[in-house]
C-alpha cells in the first residue's frame, strides 16, 4: 500500500455534509414604506404651519372653528350656528382643555397669544389628516390588497388640497378621517358583512357629516355595498345589520352634534342658510360652470395623472366584471361632483370627501400597470412600481414642496403691516380693503393710547355702504350691509374725495380684492376706482408675492389663496400702500 493511499481520507460522514444554504428571508418591506409615508405627509402638513400668524387672513378660519371652540368655555355647547356642523369645534375644545389646562389659561391665550392657540388647532388638522391617509392604505388594502392600499395612501397622502388645508383649522381635512373610516368599514361590509364592519361604516358616516355635511356622500357607498352584500349567501342578515349601521350612523351623528336634535329649529335654519350661501354666486367666481370646476380641480388637487388613472381603473374594474366593486366605489364622486357643480359657488377644498375613492380606483390601475410592465418587459416588480409611483407622484411632490416654502416665508400682509407701523402714524385714518380681520389694527400684544378703542390706526367701515347695488344713493343717512365678496361692487372713483373729506390719507388695496373686479363679467367702476387711485394717490409702499419676473396669477378663488402656481415665492396677495393729497390730507 502507498504512502498515499494510507493517508486517504475517510469519507465524511452524513452529519459534515455541505448542506444547502438557507434560503434568506425577505424582509417585508411595505409597514417600513407605509411608515416612512405617514411620518412624510405629516412632516409636510406642519412645516409652514405658522403662516400668516398672529393675524388669521382666511375668513373660515378666522371666523368658525376656532372661535366657537373658545366660546364653549363661556357659554353652553349649543354653538347656536349649524351653517357649519360643529364636531371639529368640539374636538378643539377638548384638545385646548388639556393642552392649556383649564379655561382662564385658553382664554388668556386666545387674547394675548393667539398664534399658540391656532398652531395647536392646525396640528390638530394635520394630524387628522395623516390618520386619514393611514386610514385610505387600510381600506385599499381591504379591498385589492396591500400593494394596492399603499399606492393609494400615497396618492392621497401627498395629494396638494389635502397636505395644503392641513395648515389651516378648517373643517375640511379632520372630515378625511372619518371619510376614510367608512370606507374602510364599507370594503370589510363587501369583503366580509359583518355587523362590526356595518358598525365601523356607520360610525364613520356619522362622524364625517358630523364635522362637514358633504362629508355623508359615503353614505351612499354603504346602501350600495350592503344591497350587493344582499345578494350573497348572508342575505337574510343583510337588512338588520344595515339598520344598525344606519342607527349608529345618526348616533355618532348626534353623539357630534347633540344640539342638532336639542335645538332642531336651530339646526335646520343653520342648514338652510348653507344651502341658500352655496347658490349664491361670489363676486369673482369663475365664469366656468361649477362641474367643469371641479374636474379642473381633480387635475392639480389630486393630479393629472391620479386623475386620468382613477379613470382608467374604473373602467378596468367595469371591463373585468368586478361590479361589485365598481358599484360601491363609482357613482359616489359621480353623484357628489353633479351635486356640488349644480351649486352657484365652488371651492377646490370642498372636493376632498371623495378624493380618498378617486386615490383607491388610481391605485387599482396603478397596480395593475405595475404587474403589465413586469410580464411584458421582464422587469422586476419593484423597479416598475418605482418607476409608476414616480410618474403618478412628481407632480404633487413638487408642487406640495413648493408650496411648503412659500408658507413658510412671512405673509405679504404682514410685511406691508409692519412697513406701516414703522411709516403711518399711531392715530392715522385708513382705508383697508377687507381681506385683513378685524383685529388687524391692533397691535396683540398692547393697547395703544393714541384712539379710543386702542387700535393703532382708524380704518374706514367697508362693510356698509350708502348706495343701492344699481350706484344709486340711498336716503340721507342709510346705509346698507356688504359682504367682503360683495365690496368690488361699491367702489368707483368719487370715495376717493368722500376719503380725503373724511381725512381718510392711506389706501392699501390688494389683488385678492381688486382681482375680482376683473374677473368677468367684470367691475367697471370698481376698475375706475383703480385707475383714478392710480393717478392721483402716492404709491408709497409695494409688495408681490411672486418670484422677479414671474407674471401675476389672474384671480382665483383657489389659485389666489393656496399659492398653487410656481410664479408664487411669498404667501398672500400682491399689495399697494397709497398716500392720499387734498383737503384734510396734506402732503
Amino acid at each position: 500500500m502507498t504512502r498515499s493511499a494510507s493517508r486517504a481520507r475517510p469519507s465524511p460522514s452524513p452529519d459534515r455534509r455541505r448542506r444547502p444554504p438557507r434560503p434568506r428571508r425577505r424582509v417585508d418591506a411595505i409597514p417600513f414604506i407605509l411608515g416612512a409615508l405617514l411620518i412624510a405627509t405629516l412632516v409636510l402638513r406642519l412645516w409652514g404651519i405658522k403662516q400668516g400668524l398672529p393675524y388669521i387672513y382666511n375668513v373660515d378660519e378666522e371666523s368658525h372653528f376656532v372661535p366657537k371652540a373658545i366660546t364653549f368655555f363661556s357659554h353652553s355647547l349649543n354653538p347656536h350656528y349649524f351653517l357649519n356642523p360643529p364636531a371639529y369645534s368640539y374636538v378643539l375644545n377638548i384638545v385646548f382643555e388639556l393642552w392649556f389646562g383649564g379655561r382662564d389659561a385658553v382664554m388668556r391665550a386666545y387674547t394675548s397669544n393667539p398664534t399658540e392657540v391656532f398652531v395647536v388647532a392646525r396640528v390638530v388638522a394635520a394630524v387628522l389628516g395623516t390618520i386619514a391617509v393611514w386610514l385610505t392604505y387600510l381600506t385599499g388594502k381591504r379591498l385589492f390588497g396591500r400593494g394596492v392600499g399603499l399606492m393609494a395612501s400615497a396618492i392621497f397622502g401627498l395629494a396638494f388640497l389635502p397636505i395644503f388645508y392641513s395648515h389651516l383649522a378648517l373643517n375640511d381635512v379632520p372630515t378625511l378621517a372619518p371619510v376614510a373610516l367608512s370606507l374602510y368599514g364599507i370594503a370589510g361590509v363587501l369583503k366580509r358583512g359583518r355587523l362590526s364592519d356595518y358598525l365601523i361604516a356607520g360610525v364613520g358616516v356619522g362622524l364625517a357629516a358630523a364635522t362637514k355635511y358633504t362629508g355623508g356622500i359615503t353614505m351612499l357607498c354603504l346602501l350600495v355595498a350592503a344591497i350587493c352584500n344582499a345578494v350573497g349567501s348572508e342575505h337574510r342578515h343583510v337588512p338588520r345589520r344595515l339598520l344598525a349601521g344606519l342607527a349608529v350612523a345618526l348616533a355618532a351623528f348626534l353623539l357630534a352634534n347633540p344640539y342638532a336634535l336639542l335645538d332642531f329649529s336651530s339646526f335646520i335654519q343653520g342648514v338652510r342658510q348653507q344651502a341658500s350661501e352655496t347658490d349664491a354666486a361670489k363676486l369673482g367666481s369663475s365664469p366656468v360652470g361649477g362641474i367643469d370646476y371641479y374636474l379642473w380641480t381633480f387635475t392639480w388637487g389630486l393630479g393629472w395623472a391620479p386623475a386620468v388613472a382613477s379613470v382608467i381603473g374604473s373602467v378596468l374594474l367595469v371591463a373585468r366584471r368586478r361590479l361589485t366593486l365598481a358599484l360601491v366605489l363609482i357613482p359616489a364622486p359621480i353623484v357628489f361632483i353633479i351635486f356640488m357643480g349644480e351649486q352657484e359657488r365652488y371651492f377646490g377644498r370642498w372636493l376632498m370627501p371623495v378624493f380618498p375613492i378617486a386615490a383607491i380606483l388610481a391605485a387599482y390601475a396603478a397596480v395593475e400597470l405595475i404587474k403589465f410592465i413586469s410580464r411584458a418587459r421582464a422587469v422586476r416588480p419593484e423597479f416598475a412600481a418605482a418607476l409608476v409611483a414616480v410618474l403618478l407622484l412628481a407632480q404633487s411632490v413638487t408642487a406640495v414642496v413648493h408650496n411648503d416654502e412659500v408658507l413658510s416665508r412671512p405673509d405679504t400682509i404682514n410685511t406691508t403691516r409692519a412697513w406701516m407701523v414703522n411709516h403711518i402714524p399711531a392715530a392715522a385714518k385708513i382705508v383697508v380693503e377687507p381681506m385683513v380681520p378685524a383685529n388687524w389694527v391692533y397691535d396683540l400684544d398692547r393697547s395703544l393710547p393714541a384712539t379710543p378703542s386702542g387700535e393703532r390706526w382708524q380704518p374706514f367701515n367697508t362693510a356698509i355702504t350708502n348706495i343701492d347695488t344699481d350706484y344709486h344713493a340711498l336716503p340721507p343717512q342709510t346705509y346698507r350691509t356688504v359682504a367682503p365678496d360683495q365690496y368690488e361692487s361699491t367702489l368707483r372713483p368719487p370715495l376717493l374725495h368722500l376719503y380725503v373729506a373724511n381725512g381718510y390719507c392711506w389706501v392699501i388695496v390688494s389683488s385678492l380684492q381688486a382681482g375680482r373686479a376683473y374677473v368677468k363679467p367684470r367691475v367697471p367702476k370698481a376698475i375706475a376706482y383703480y385707475a383714478a387711485l392710480a393717478k392721483y394717490g402716492t404709491l408709497m409702499f409695494h409688495i408681490s408675492p411672486y418670484s422677479p419676473g414671474a407674471s401675476a396669477v389672474p384671480f382665483n378663488f383657489d389659485w389666489s389663496i393656496d399659492y398653487y402656481p410656481r410664479q408664487y415665492r411669498l404667501p398672500g396677495p400682491e399689495i399697494s400702500v397709497y398716500q392720499l393729497h387734498g383737503d384734510k390730507c396734506p402732503a
